[in-house]
């Protein structure tokens, strides 16, 4: 069921590794027009849900399928009659994956709300900024996608898994403020391990540590650093050129302000691309800070194909690799013909009949 943020991600993960993924869109669709690269490998067709007969369009199609994701408020699929007990009385081995942001129940289960607000709840946003100043969002990287539409996805295929051999389907409540919890698993390792403090800029892997940070260059450009283990960090002193003799200790605390200060004015001698052609590729873990638009045209990349282009737009590739099995290239959305929706249960009859109602609608 088309929507925006998660839902789309996950049909989108699930099309690039190989799943045959049919969109069920509005009628008068509010996609905007740009390329939609969430929606790449799948077909489309329009339905009205509040058109008598329109339900029964999903149904039909429910019959033939393997899952629906659909990603509404919680009661919303079951007033437009395409519920998991509707769609299951069809279909019994259906996956019914449901992403939202607060999850199925609970007291904010209703409540509407961002990637902001369910990564704010879940912990995960706290740790993330400087120290004298407020939390910083990490876009909507955190909930949308990490902990949301990609636990969709690895839930359905789970429920899958599971129905090839039970032949019973079942729902797969994905909520994002449980994934962005889920996310935060090592923190709470650390915190109550006694390596942690619940505090911003105050641990070793939220920029309080000099040697994992990032760095301004001459070129106001920036270096990513991240020498945690101690013959990592040996090996950037001396390729930076710092004796580590007249250094503080690499865990000093107290010694971090002053080596964060001469790490600073080093790196501020070169321009970021100098200081990639002495240290990228080595092991003093140091990687160019790279924009959107620069980040396709690394060698790495390149060499490895992470990103490709469909339709004229350059976007990332599927992931992960597979030996035997390797993602077919994507391919732009395109609507469904007529064929394709009689595969999916709706004889030309049926469709011919749906359209002259109007609950079916052909896509541009």
């Amino acid at each position: 069921m088309a929507g925006i943020g998660p839902g789309p991600f996950c049909a989108m993960l699930l099309a690039d590794l190989g799943a045959e993924v049919l969109a069920v869109d509005r009628p008068a669709s509010d996609r905007p027009g740009w390329p939609a690269l969430f929606g790449r490998g799948r077909r489309r067709v329009a339905v009205d849900l509040k058109h008598p007969e329109g339900p029964g369009v999903v149904l039909d199609l429910v019959a033939g399928a393997d899952a629906l994701v659909e990603g509404f408020r919680p009661g919303v699929a079951e007033r437009l009659g395409i519920g998991p007990e509707a769609c299951l009385d069809r279909n019994p081995r259906l996956v019914y994956g449901r992403v939202t942001g607060w999850g199925q129940d609970g007291p904010l289960a209703q409540a509407a709300g961002h990637d902001i607000d369910y990564i704010a709840l879940a912990g995960a946003l706290h740790p993330i900024g400087p120290a004298d100043g407020p939390p910083f969002p990490p876009l909507n990287l955190l909930g949308d996608f990490g902990g949301g539409g990609m636990l969709l996805a690895l839930g359905v295929v789970a429920a899958l898994l599971e129905a090839s051999r039970s032949g019973q389907g079942q729902v797969v409540d994905a909520a994002m403020v449980d994934g962005a919890a889920l996310l935060t698993t090592q923190l709470h390792e650390l915190l109550a391990a006694g390596l942690w403090t619940d505090r911003r800029a105050a641990n070793l892997l939220d920029g309080a540590a000099p040697f994992y940070a990032v760095y301004e260059t001459a070129d106001a450009r920036h270096l990513a650093v991240g020498a945690l283990e101690p013959r990592f960090y040996a090996e950037l002193l001396e390729r930076v050129g710092l004796p580590a003799d007249d250094l503080p200790a690499q865990l000093d605390r107290d010694g971090w302000p002053r080596l964060r200060e001469r790490l600073a004015a080093q790196f501020r001698t070169r321009t970021r691309d100098d200081w990639c052609a002495l240290l990228e590729g080595t092991d003093a873990c140091v990687a160019p800070v790279l924009s959107l638009l620069e980040a396709p045209t690394h060698p790495h990349h390149q060499a490895r194909s992470t990103f490709v282009e469909v339709a004229g737009t350059t976007q990332p590739a599927p992931a992960p690799r597979f030996s035997r099995t390797s993602c077919a290239h994507p391919t732009p959305p395109a609507p469904a013909g007529d064929d394709l929706l009689a595969a999916w249960g709706l004889p030309a009859e049926r469709t011919n009949h749906l359209r002259a109602t109007g609950a079916l609608q052909q896509k541009p």
